[in-house]
């Protein structure tokens, strides 16, 4: 992979835990998360919700349990997978919460109103700073002037 652009002042938000490359078998899982958490990155996590058995991490299916409580991080960019997950997200109260539905779209707005680029889509306005750009490595995306950046790369962004 070749070298990417340091950044500075932008939000660096690991995809699903990933640091340093993607790593399907711990992905989305709360240990994976927490080290992403402790190493100071925000984290993209996947969410599903289920009427009987509540809330559950995972990127194509409901893989693991967690409770309300763990979701409420403010450093956390909620993809919430199912509508009832959005459904839920949009009925608690909790301020910090930031979450958004997406699937092939372009853009998407998240509750705390940035906008949460397709990977390989570019905001078409010269003031990004309110928008993320989602894993630029893959289409050699210049990252230079948005609010943050999503990666399964995201120690290499880091100053």
């Amino acid at each position: 992979m070749e070298e990417m652009d340091k950044v500075d002042n932008m939000i660096l938000i690991a995809h699903r835990g990933n640091i340093s490359g993607p790593n399907p078998d711990f992905e989305n899982s709360v240990p994976y998360i927490q080290e992403a958490l402790n190493q100071g990155y925000n984290v993209e996590v996947d969410v599903w919700f289920d009427d009987n058995k509540g809330w559950f991490l995972g990127h194509d299916y409901p893989q693991y349990t967690v409770d309300f409580q763990f979701l409420a991080d403010s450093r956390f960019w909620i993809h919430c997978k199912n509508d009832k997950a959005l459904y839920q997200m949009s009925k608690h109260k909790v301020t910090n919460l930031n979450y958004f539905w997406h699937q092939t779209d372009d853009f998407t707005l998240t509750s705390r109103n940035n906008v949460w680029c397709y990977p390989g889509k570019n905001v078409p306005y010269t003031d990004k700073i309110r928008a993320i750009v989602v894993m630029p490595e893959i289409h050699n995306q210049n990252v230079e002037g948005y609010g943050g950046i999503c990666s399964d790369y995201i120690e290499k962004y880091k100053i």
